[in-house]
């Protein structure tokens, strides 16, 4: 039953337009009631364009000291930069772009596959510090992957065995943290925590790979879109190009629905988020253990998915609205 849904869906997905979405963004800040003698930063992610989204209009305004957009080193991702000097009587943000999104489908996937030079892409090979890829990663990553020869045929297997053996919690803390060593204890988790499970075990089986860090869009009549952050996940198939999965939103589904793995829509759902992710989302960066550009007081960040502010030496809470106030508006063009 699985094999033949996946045939329809493929043939399907590789003949049909992709659709768009399209929508106005507006994020407002305000770290007004911070204490008035310490400096306050701010470093918001940056959309950009790309091949799967277009952003226009962008434009931000406020009453900070200075604002500009860098990029961190490692993975060229746009930040927006704001500082406010002590004394400051007022600290406010906008931020505002619409965004067209493609509903990105990567599925026509070449009969002879290229051969992948490791040294090219070993930041995608690499282990990060929530994601190991030796020990006990490496043994079940082979286990996954035993008997498969190709990139694709792997990345493949270990989108499978992810989306089969773990499930999405509710009570997990904004989109989790990640910790791949504990997550395989407890395989429960939100985005983040079971996007970051696949790219370990991919990078661990010599697929290189990458978490996609971004927010979705709204569907409708303007909606307030703060807690709707997202993370996925790609792989790289060589002679081909990067790859979209999304097991994340196949364990979101099965609990929104209340359906279980042998269900015929949990199938469907399972098959369209292999090589394929909905237009309803804006990638905003990449990369974990990310170093601020400018540079912020403390350890690497483990990504850079929710707007990251620091009172001095002290870092707010950014899912805690109570300590740092923000919200991100989507409505319709």
């Amino acid at each position: 039953m699985k094999k033949i849904l996946f045939a329809l869906l493929l043939i399907f997905s590789t003949t049909a337009n992709a659709s768009t979405n399209s929508g106005s963004y507006t994020m407002t800040f305000d770290l007004s009631s911070h204490k008035a003698e310490e400096d306050v930063k701010l470093w918001v992610p940056y959309p950009v364009s790309d091949s799967n989204q277009t952003i226009t209009n962008i434009s931000w305004h406020g009453d900070y000291e200075e604002a500009a957009v860098y990029t961190d080193k490692a993975n060229g991702t746009p930040i927006l930069f704001a500082r406010w000097n002590k004394k400051a009587a007022d600290r406010h943000l906008t931020l505002t772009f619409d965004a067209e999104r493609n509903e990105q489908i990567r599925r026509d996937f070449p009969k002879q596959e290229g051969t992948l030079n490791p040294a090219e892409f070993s930041h995608f090979l690499a282990a990060t510090s929530l994601g190991p890829v030796d020990g006990g990663i490496k043994e079940l990553a082979d286990k996954i992957t035993e008997g498969e020869t190709t990139v694709l045929a792997k990345a493949k297997a270990i989108y499978d065995w992810t989306v089969e053996n773990t499930f999405r919690d509710p009570e997990t803390r904004g989109c989790g943290v990640g910790d791949v060593n504990k997550l395989l204890k407890r395989p429960g988790g939100k985005c983040a925590d079971i996007s970051s499970v696949y790219v370990a075990l991919a990078r661990a089986a010599g697929v290189p790979s990458r978490e996609i860090f971004g927010i979705r869009s709204g569907r409708g009549d303007e909606q307030n879109v703060t807690t709707w952050q997202h993370c996925w996940a790609e792989f790289y198939l060589p002679g081909y190009g990067w790859v979209p999965v999304d097991p994340a939103d196949v364990r979101k589904a099965m609990l929104k629905q209340s359906i279980e793995l042998d269900n015929p829509r949990t199938i469907e759902i399972w098959e369209y988020f292999w090589g394929r992710v909905d237009p309803y989302r804006v990638r905003l960066g990449e990369g974990r253990d990310i170093v601020l550009n400018p540079a912020h007081i403390g350890p690497p960040l483990n990504y850079l998915m929710y707007p990251f502010a620091q009172v001095g030496s002290e870092t707010l809470d950014w899912l805690d609205p109570k300590t740092f106030s923000y919200q991100i508006t989507w409505r319709p063009m």
